[in-house]
């Protein structure tokens, strides 16, 4: 999917959406900053893109209205065309069936999926079923077989006492096991450092692709790069490191140079 072995994948955090409780601009508009973003991240050299509806906070639980739906794929059709990168959708919280459609439609590589495997308790509420089964019969349904489904492992912003006596490794192996095409490893937050011994028991647990969700930095990437094929950034990549900031281009260029350096 990527020119590189190791990847590196930036995030485009969508402005907030029609609807929302925070939304305070046009489509238009929304799908100009985006737009914005891909292209300068794909002047840097990143190997991918992903969208993201961030912004929609406080988030609903495991689907989203249709006007959520209809926005995401104008953003996405847009990126794509702005900077043709591999492109991946993730639609919160846990809106994989919609994230998969707007994949579909826009062309994007890849989708984001939360809840495949196993419950949990996300900050949104209970989610109670694991979207492996339903989610791969849609994907069928609607001839995206060719969508690959990046699921993450014990996420981020959720508790796991449900199953405190599954171990990271057997949650790995039961996601791969399920049919996801790679696994996302995390911090407890967004922009959360990742374990080094989390991923090292996830890549060592499974054959799949392992990747990276939170936390990278200049500073802990070259720990991270033996481990794992691909890597996620973006509250690094913003001022301040905050996420909902706009992009800091010194950041940026950090970031592309660790990488560079990585690979040379």
């Amino acid at each position: 999917m990527f020119k590189h072995a190791k990847a590196l994948i930036a995030m485009i955090h969508v402005r907030p959406l029609p609807g929302t409780p925070r939304c305070s601009e046009p489509v238009s508009t929304i799908i100009e900053r985006a737009t914005e973003e891909a292209r300068l991240y794909a002047d840097v050299g990143v190997d991918g893109l992903l969208i993201e509806n961030m912004h929609d906070v406080p988030y609903l639980r495991g689907q989203v209205g249709p006007e959520i739906t209809a926005a995401m794929t104008a953003v996405g059709c847009a990126v794509k065309q702005a900077a043709p990168l591999p492109l991946g959708v993730q639609i919160l919280a846990a809106a994989n069936h919609e994230a998969l459609a707007v994949a579909q439609a826009c062309g994007a590589e890849f989708i984001r999926a939360e809840n495949f495997a196993y419950a949990h308790v996300a900050d949104e509420g209970l989610m109670p079923e694991a979207e492996a089964g339903p989610l791969l019969r849609y994907r069928r349904q609607i001839g995206a077989e060719n969508i690959r489904i990046v699921a993450d492992v014990k996420k981020k912003h959720s508790s796991h006492a449900i199953t405190a006596d599954v171990s990271l490794a057997e949650a790995a192996r039961t996601t791969a096991f399920f049919g996801a095409d790679g696994l996302v490893v995390t911090g407890i937050a967004t922009g959360e450092p990742t374990s080094v011994e989390d991923v090292r028991t996830v890549r060592n647990a499974v054959e799949v692709p392992v990747w990276i969700g939170s936390g990278l930095t200049p500073d802990n990437l070259p720990t991270l790069w033996p481990h794992a094929d691909v890597f996620i950034v973006g509250s690094y990549l913003k001022i301040a490191g905050v996420w909902s900031n706009p992009i800091d281009a010194e950041r940026l260029g950090q970031i592309m140079h660790t990488v560079v350096s990585l690979r040379a």
